[in-house]
């Protein structure tokens, strides 16, 4: 009701004001008129005329300019009205102009048109640009798989302490390429996510194994146990999205250990704990902005500030939460809040 109400008061104002603007524009005309009354009115005063006719013919003249004007006033509107609804819609091609009264209101249209015509053409240019750019990196992103995979099958055919640290810098840049691929991806995935009963388990599972020589390598303890838990998600995406963060905890973590566990205060929420170096107060209401690294990302050059930002992304479409707490030197705490859904949904 009161939004109605404040509807109504705004188009009140909106009719007001242009019937000001109208006066204001026609004002010579009527400055005219009134200015033709006045020497009659004059005249009929100096000559001691009856009145009556003189307001007779006021009353009469009036009349017909109040009906004179009311169509014009509604022209008027009626292209204030379409104005509105142009700046609203201004994404349509095709537009239907009202009627041009002269010459400078043809060349306006013919303006409008043109600029129209520009900027489609511009929005169509830049949007063939997008598509072939990510069409690039998709087929690249593709295409840097071949070598990487067959890069691996050459370490593992001969292992050394050498050749150890080249499959971890090789595992790195693997972990560089996959978030390039659902970055594209990620656009589109509304349309293609599989929402479904999954175990929660078994996306731990998937992620913890693909970290599992970098827990060795460094040495940090990892405390999980089997939750036993099914929710309704796209396994896919959740695996990718746990991955970014066991990857984020393991980088910032030098000591101590990771721990995936279920809240005990907050219900379906899933929390993957760190004892790393934390994120700085100020930065943590700007983490999850696309490119934002903080102190923590200057610090270290690797750091693209997309990784956060695809998880909360990522989440969102799948009606999932994600928060962040965390204490400098103390270490990270992220919550995936995964929501109390209806499992029997396939």
């Amino acid at each position: 009701m009161t939004r109605t109400k404040g509807k109504d008061k705004k188009s009140i104002k909106s009719l007001f004001r242009i019937l000001l603007m109208y006066f204001s524009y026609y004002k010579r005309a009527y400055g005219i008129a009134f200015l033709c009354f006045s020497v009659l009115f004059f005249i009929f005063y100096l000559y001691d005329l009856p009145k009556e006719p003189f307001y007779y013919g006021l009353l009469l003249i009036g009349t017909i300019l109040i009906v004179l004007s009311v169509p014009d006033f509604i022209k008027v509107y009626q292209k204030h009205d379409f104005l509105l609804r142009l700046k609203k819609s201004f994404a349509y091609a095709d537009l239907d102009f009202p009627t041009a009264k002269n010459v400078i209101e043809e060349d306006f249209i013919e303006l409008v048109k043109a600029v129209n015509r520009e900027r489609i053409r511009m929005i169509e240019e830049q949007d063939r640009k997008l598509s072939d750019m990510k069409e690039y990196y998709t087929v690249w992103a593709h295409q840097i798989k071949t070598p990487i995979a067959a890069m691996r099958l050459i370490l593992q055919s001969g292992p050394s302490e050498k050749n150890d640290e080249l499959s971890e810098q090789l595992f790195r840049i693997e972990q560089y390429v996959e978030p390039v691929l659902q970055y594209i991806r990620m656009e589109d995935m509304s349309s293609a996510l599989l929402i479904r009963r999954c175990s929660l388990d078994d996306c731990i599972k998937q992620a913890v194994r693909k970290y599992s020589k970098s827990f060795i390598r460094k040495k940090i303890k990892l405390s999980y146990s089997e939750l036993k838990k099914d929710v309704l998600t796209d396994e896919k995406w959740l695996v990718f999205v746990i991955e970014q963060l066991l990857s984020n905890a393991l980088k910032y973590t030098e000591k101590g250990e990771i721990s995936i566990y279920m809240d005990e205060k907050l219900p379906d929420t899933l929390v993957i704990e760190d004892t790393g170096i934390g994120i700085a107060p100020e930065d943590l209401p700007r983490i999850l902005e696309k490119g934002y690294t903080g102190y923590t990302g200057r610090a270290d050059k690797r750091a693209t500030g997309i990784g956060l930002y695809l998880c909360n992304t990522i989440l969102k479409k799948m009606s999932h939460t994600f928060h962040i707490e965390s204490v400098p030197g103390k270490g990270t705490k992220v919550k995936i809040g995964l929501g109390s859904y209806d499992l029997k949904v396939e």
